[in-house]
């Protein structure tokens, strides 16, 4: 199956698996047609979809005259069909033959991608609290800058020392003399 291929040719595909599963019941089949006859009249008229929920006509028989009336509706149709399908059974939607493809098809490319960039180039391996105490103790930093000027820093003095308590040596050292400085001035 290629990228390009519709819900046209997927249904074409699809439906001999639709016809032999043991899960497209009555109950599944009824459910799909109302989908397509309620949402889509277009698709599927009230008269189509009585002659669909005829309970007289097994149901295997009654799926694939569907399958073949929405194959002869178009590529509008069929991917109705589709959408209805994903929407009351999920699980059958993902064990159809096309999406099975599909899915090992995506799964190749990806297999091929994640071998060849298999290394990963990791700046900082510490988190985001990390990133945000940093990023925190800068703009502490430049709000004493712009705004630290005379009365202001006086009043912060003892507070940045107690602030500098948890910083590494280096970092209070910066802190702490800037707080000195300020209080020269």
């Amino acid at each position: 199956m290629t990228d390009t291929e519709g819900y046209h040719e997927q249904l074409q595909s699809d439906a001999q698996f639709l016809c032999s599963d043991q899960r497209m019941d009555t109950e599944l089949v009824d459910r799909l047609v109302l989908q397509l006859n309620r949402i889509y009249p277009q698709i599927l008229e009230d008269k189509e979809a009585h002659r669909f929920r005829n309970l007289s006509v097994p149901t295997k028989v009654r799926l694939a005259e569907l399958l073949e009336h929405l194959y002869g509706k178009g590529e509008e149709a069929c991917h109705e069909f589709y959408h209805a399908l994903h929407i009351h059974a999920e699980d059958i939607y993902f064990s159809l033959p096309t999406r099975v493809r599909k899915r090992e098809l995506a799964d190749s490319k990806w297999s091929n991608y994640g071998a060849i960039h298999q290394e990963r180039c990791v700046i900082n391996d510490k988190g985001p609290m990390f990133f945000l105490s940093c990023l925190s103790f800068v703009a502490g930093i430049a709000i004493l800058y712009y705004y630290g000027e005379g009365e202001t820093l006086r009043c912060t003095g003892g507070f940045l020392h107690c602030s500098a308590a948890r910083l590494s040596k280096d970092a209070k050292d910066v802190l702490i003399s800037y707080v000195e400085v300020g209080k020269q001035k």
